[in-house]
């Protein structure tokens, strides 16, 4: 098919690299010149693995383009997907002036020969999609040449449900595919682009294989606001199942028991499942925060407020400062100490720092007076651009931000940190404390390598001497 992808970011890059690579012919659309120039020069704007390589096979195929004219390629597709930010206002409301803009230029450009699909893929409030329907009419009347009439097209909620880090998999082999559409023609349309990976019939990358026993991926259909909540609803119990158990290491702390033994334990039950049950200093990126203010914001709007998610958000707001606390429980003054945070990124395997609980916790340290130092292996560079106040030394290796640290922060479980030689790390330390906020070392091994350590969730009370001696006896 013709598809059209308006908004180069995350969300829109990914999607038309993958479409591309699955055969069809794709246009990816921004206004920034600067970046539409730069990927025409193979230049990839974000970090992902897989998509450099995806993006230079689709270009290889011929069947990927970038342009900052969205009139010709609107004019001449079958699918037009919008995947443009709608970042969050102070109220907790999303910022929809670009969904808007899209969905106006998408009218303008639109003829009546025949029938389009107009995709949102962008994450948007309930009601969106009869909103982007309203807009497309509306940019249609701004042609003299034609009616907001004679125009056909239907509008299709669906949502993405891509991890960073691993975008490229959830997209060629996805736990299902969600369509919303009142119209059953517009939703055999959207089947048929996505029928190679519905049937996974598509030859997989080298670089990707299909995961085993991968046969096909189940097609679910619903009416728009279903498709529109569905992603609300799932980035929401995700969010909810990391505070959860951040909220139960908090309470092992305290009685002495391991938070790592009772995910084991719980995720054990199918019901509830292993998954998103590690407990540490909380989740943060571009999407579960936006998401649940603005799911509460619409709740709100029809009369209802909805405490387990502002919860959720208040359990994740606090675990952040579990950092501070435990510093100040090995250090007792943090004035004039030095800090040094292993990575930026809020998860690895991606440069976004977009609500990273690194910012939060090196703002904080700051505030009191320590000096903060970091290392991340891929987020160092956009962290210096985007936060040009946040007065943090950047480190060129671990090795380098342990030289005369007071404490090391374990923030982002990066495996270059699992894989460190602690005993190295510890050893130019001015005083060898370790937060473990991720729960990725092991405590025995952080011992032996001389560290104070702690980790989150996993403290365990002194073993009795009466149990030492009967094991002597």
């Amino acid at each position: 098919m013709r598809v059209t992808v308006i908004g180069t970011g995350y969300v829109g890059l990914v999607t038309g690299a993958c479409l591309a690579y699955l055969g069809h012919r794709v246009t990816c659309v921004d206004a920034d010149e600067r970046k539409v120039g730069a990927l025409k020069n193979g230049q990839v704007p974000i970090y992902e693995p897989g998509l450099e390589e995806l993006l230079k096979l689709a270009g290889e195929q011929g069947g990927l383009d970038f342009t900052t004219d969205v009139a010709m390629p609107v004019a001449e597709s079958d699918v037009i997907f919008i995947a443009v930010g709608t970042p969050s206002q102070p109220s907790g409301e999303p910022d929809l002036k670009y969904l808007e803009a899209a969905a106006h230029s998408i009218g303008r450009a639109m003829d009546g020969w025949k029938k389009r699909v107009v995709v949102n893929k962008s994450t948007v409030p309930v009601g969106s999609g009869n909103l982007v329907e309203m807009l497309v009419r509306e940019g249609s009347l701004s042609r003299a040449t034609q009616a907001a009439h004679s125009i056909r097209f239907g509008v299709v909620s669906n949502p993405e449900f891509l991890q960073e880090g691993s975008a490229i998999h959830n997209s060629l082999y996805p736990d299902r595919i969600v369509v919303g559409s009142e119209d059953p023609e517009t939703v055999q349309l959207m089947e048929e682009l996505y029928r190679p990976i519905i049937d996974q019939s598509f030859r997989a990358p080298a670089f990707l294989p299909r995961p085993e026993g991968l046969r096909g991926v189940p097609f679910v259909a619903t009416t728009l606001t279903s498709a529109e909540m569905i992603k609300y609803a799932a980035n929401a119990f995700l969010a909810m199942k990391i505070s959860f158990v951040n909220e139960m290491a908090n309470i092992c702390e305290r009685v002495g028991a391991d938070v790592t033994e009772l995910a084991k334990g719980i995720g054990l039950d199918a019901r509830i499942g292993p998954k998103f049950l590690n407990s540490g200093i909380g989740w943060g990126g571009s999407c579960f925060g936006k998401d649940l203010q603005a799911l509460s914001h619409t709740a709100a709007e029809y009369g209802y407020r909805a405490l387990l998610l502002e919860a959720t958000q208040e359990v994740n707001a606090c675990q952040r400062q579990v950092v501070i606390q435990k510093l100040q429980e090995k250090l007792f003054v943090l004035k004039g100490r030095t800090i040094g945070l292993l990575g930026l990124a809020f998860k690895p395997e991606t440069d976004d720092l977009r609500d990273a609980p690194s910012l939060t916790i090196a703002a904080r340290l700051l505030q009191i007076g320590a000096r903060v130092k970091a290392y991340d292996p891929v987020a160092m560079t956009a962290c210096r651009q985007q936060n040009p106040d946040l007065k943090i030394q950047y480190v060129r290796s671990m090795k380098e931000l342990a030289e005369d640290a007071d404490a090391l922060v374990l923030v982002t479980e990066w495996d270059e940190f699992r894989k460190a030689d602690l005993a190295a790390l510890a050893a130019p330390m001015a005083h060898r404390v370790l937060i473990d906020g991720r729960n990725i070392f092991d405590p025995a091994a952080a011992l032996r390598a001389g560290f104070d350590y702690t980790s989150v969730g996993r403290e365990r009370a002194p073993q009795p001497a009466w149990q030492g001696l009967k094991a002597a006896v």
